[in-house]
């Protein structure tokens, strides 16, 4: 089997990003994985190899073609002399990290790379011509998404959380609990977990906006009148397996989520702050629902230890094996479901009759 070719982008240049690719990458046996093309500046990337002292190779290359299996890849998306600031917000770092994720965007759209795994951005720096964005979920989507939404689902061994809001303000969260958004997010979840890992039959939780799940309509009506009608439409309608609401804190605090393979959380902080705060060195940020496989480390720049060394590089890791998981699992969903022998029927009927004509649809028999 071919290795995987992951591209990597090296998100703020004057976070953490580099430094937990490079330590990914200083274990030999990755390798025998993936074909990594991380999407830097080579300048940049040097500085943040000998400020936290580390021995990573990495070669230099121009296009994804030239990529080697046995190592890190440096592909140079700038060559500039831009000056590192550890923990520093700046405009310059912020268009380093544009630069990695275009070019990473269309060596995608060229067939040359197979996943995506993005390193930290700072959502501020980053903003300009060609961003105009609150992160990188809606950045993919408008490139790459063909018309299709975008899921936000953090994920781990033990859990998946996916957002019905995400980058949203608070005070416009309750606009965005309908009853059409949550059908909507409860299919991209159901067909996620189903294609990209493998769950034949999908139990989904759905979690409450108000605190108690709204105490039966005295702290909040959304419950009764959007979130349990559309859960029942989707049981009933549309044959997910999605029960709740469910208190969040309870549901959390009693470790429910054990028995779910998929949650879904009305609001960005109720379901990531649980999250974090669970599995906060291994979880994952992965993009559902788009023709690229994407997955980020499960944390930000870590302004207040870059340049220092520290920095845990094991959520990157696992967004990397995620990202190869589930493209992996995509093959073999897509494979088992082309319907290979109704294709065959069709094909026989018309060699057996080569002056056959194709059958009218409604339009050209009403014109008949």
């Amino acid at each position: 089997m071919e290795r995987i070719r992951v591209a990597i982008t090296q998100g703020d240049t004057n976070g953490v990003g580099l430094e937990i690719a490079l330590k990914v990458f200083s274990d030999p046996t990755m390798f025998e994985l993936c074909t990594p093309i991380l999407y830097a500046n080579p300048r940049i990337t040097t500085y943040h190899r000998k400020a936290c002292d580390l021995t990573t190779n990495f070669t230099t290359i121009n296009h994804a073609d030239e990529a080697r299996p046995d190592r890190l890849n440096v592909l140079v998306v700038s060559d500039d002399e831009v000056p590192v600031q550890f923990g520093q917000e700046s405009a310059d770092a912020g268009k380093q990290a544009l630069l990695a994720l275009e070019a990473a965007i269309t060596d995608f759209k060229y067939g040359k790379v197979d996943v995506l795994v993005t390193a930290p951005i700072n959502k501020h720096t980053i903003q300009g011509d060609g961003f105009h964005f609150p992160g990188h979920t809606e950045y993919i989507q408008s490139s790459v998404g063909e018309g299709k939404e975008a899921l936000m689902v953090l994920m781990n061994e033990t859990m998946r959380v996916a957002l019905l809001s995400t980058h949203l303000p608070l005070a416009q969260v309750p606009q965005a609990i309908t009853e059409a958004n949550i059908l909507e997010k409860l299919q991209l979840l159901n067909v996620s977990l189903k294609r990209d890992f493998g769950i034949e039959k999908p139990r989904i939780a759905v979690l409450g906006l108000n605190p108690h799940a709204g105490d039966s309509g005295l702290l909040g009506r959304e419950e009764q009148e959007i979130i349990a009608p559309a859960i029942e439409r989707a049981y009933n309608e549309l044959r997910i397996h999605a029960f709740g609401p469910y208190a969040a804190d309870g549901f959390f605090g009693a470790h429910q989520y054990a028995h779910y393979d998929g949650i879904l959380a009305m609001y960005h902080d109720q379901g990531l702050a649980p999250f974090k705060a669970l599995v906060m060195n291994d979880g994952v940020n992965f993009t559902a629902g788009l023709p690229l496989v994407r997955t980020s480390p499960d944390h930000g720049t870590a302004f207040d230890i870059a340049g220092k060394g520290v920095a845990d590089e094991n959520s990157m890791r696992q967004a990397i094996f995620a990202a190869m998981d589930v493209y992996r699992n995509r093959m073999r969903f897509d494979e088992a479901n082309q319907h290979p022998l109704e294709e065959l029927y069709h094909k026989r009927r018309e060699n057996d009759n080569p002056n056959r004509r194709p059958p009218m649809n409604f339009a050209q028999r009403d014109e008949a």
